[in-house]
């Protein structure tokens, strides 16, 4: 009769694949080691970019205290500079779920093993795990949600995913500087039965089964398994930042594949104006007025085409979104925001503005942006693009176009522009 060994897998012997080993676990954990530092680094990156500090309009982040150490106004040049950095993010991001899966997956007897804590130095250990692999579960799980624009998580997903990002790399900080060494010398130094062969030597340990079943694949083929996810994660979703001809194998990207539409207007959104709650009755000649105003200051009221008979000025300019899409560069043409900011009184160098929107639904009905933002002659209030009257989707009759900024900040159906301080 055939032994099946034990069923509870707080039991070493009720995990019996024979592709877990030291030298398996460690080539992820040194992939995850580059890959996980480059997200936090990005993702950091990304959270400045919405000039939090201008609270509490772009964020409502409570507490961020020592977290916000790093902050510093964002730049207007490159104006591709976020772009890159968020489509690296989110890229990079979508590209390592395998080999977090995989790694997960080598280390999980681990996690049942017993007893829960030998010593004070193991259950530090131990709860250092939990935050290790809860936290990473929770931010790559946040993160895909909110790349597919499924908000089904409690909350904001910024304050969420921020400090989230904290704890997660706190605890991924910790378990590197225990392991680290470890796994360079498995790869290093490992022994002939370790290259790739799927029966580790009797030293291995680790997370080796001690009662392995037959090998059907090797540890490299495994290895080539995960990589060939990765691979094909990363082709499906990289054209969305890329763009060209790549865009169309942007297959699990919400924006990458989808036909916009031709035209001038023919490029990606984010949201519909019937998603947004901005019907013609608000974006009629008739009844849509911008109000530009200053605290103690005077206050305008323009039309339409009071705006288009101001100096005129354009810009070749892209949008780039959190979810990691962007556009090509578009031509922009309208009215410069500090010369927007002249009129209410400020000749000389501009203030930072709160941009209100017409929309009802959504976040960042809101946004504010910084007064370099404002200073720089390629921001725009736009009024046309490629040539032709902004689409209703794109924002009708007016809406914010600025360099390197992210998508949301670039608010679309403008109704108030405040400036002066916050």
């Amino acid at each position: 009769m055939r032994d099946d060994g034990p069923r509870l897998p707080t039991s070493p012997g009720f995990w019996r694949s024979p592709l877990r080993g030291t030298w398996f676990t460690s080539v992820l954990g040194l992939v995850l080691l580059v890959g996980v530092t480059v997200l936090f680094v990005t993702g950091l990156v990304s959270y400045a970019a919405y000039n939090p500090d201008l609270a509490p309009v772009n964020d409502q982040t409570p507490d961020k205290g020592l977290l916000g150490f790093y902050l510093f106004s964002w730049p207007t040049n490159p104006p591709w500079l976020y772009r890159l950095t968020q489509g690296l993010h989110v890229t990079l991001g979508i590209t390592l779920i395998p080999v977090l899966l995989a790694k997960l997956w080598s280390v999980v007897p681990k996690l049942f093993a017993l007893p829960p804590a030998r010593s004070l130095a193991h259950a530090l250990e131990r709860i250092s795990l939990l935050l290790l692999v809860g936290g990473g579960l929770f931010e790559f799980t946040t993160g895909v949600l909110n790349i597919q624009l499924d908000y089904v998580f409690p909350g904001s997903f910024y304050p969420l995913h921020f400090y989230g990002a904290w704890v997660f790399f706190a605890a991924f900080l910790a378990h590197a500087a225990l392991k680290t060494p470890k796994a360079l010398r498995a790869v290093r130094e490992r022994r002939r039965g370790e290259d790739g062969q799927a029966s580790p030597g009797p030293d291995e340990g680790g997370p080796a089964s001690p009662r392995p079943d037959a090998p059907t694949v090797d540890r490299r083929g495994a290895l080539w398994f995960v990589g060939g996810a990765s691979l094909l994660l990363f082709l499906t979703t990289a054209g969305q930042s890329i763009g060209g001809a790549l865009r169309r194998t942007a297959l699990l990207a919400p924006h990458g594949w989808a036909d916009p539409g031709g035209g001038p207007n023919g490029f990606q959104i984010n949201k519909t104006a019937a998603y947004a709650g901005v019907g013609t009755k608000q974006t009629a000649a008739e009844t849509w007025r911008l109000v530009v105003t200053a605290p103690g200051g005077r206050t305008v009221r323009l039309t339409r085409a009071e705006l288009l008979r101001l100096p005129q000025h354009s810009a070749a300019l892209p949008i780039a979104c959190v979810e990691g899409w962007s556009t090509a560069d578009q031509w922009w043409r309208g009215v410069r925001l500090r010369d927007l900011a002249a009129l209410v009184g400020y000749d000389g160098d501009p203030p930072d503005v709160l941009v209100e929107s017409l929309q009802l639904h959504g976040a960042f009905r809101r946004a504010a942006l910084r007064a370099d933002q404002v200073a720089d002659p390629r921001s725009l209030l736009a009024l046309r693009v490629n040539g032709e009257d902004l689409s209703p989707d794109h924002g009708y009759p007016a809406r914010v176009i600025v360099p390197a900024a992210p998508g949301v900040l670039n608010t679309k159906w403008v109704a108030r522009m405040t400036f002066g301080e916050l």
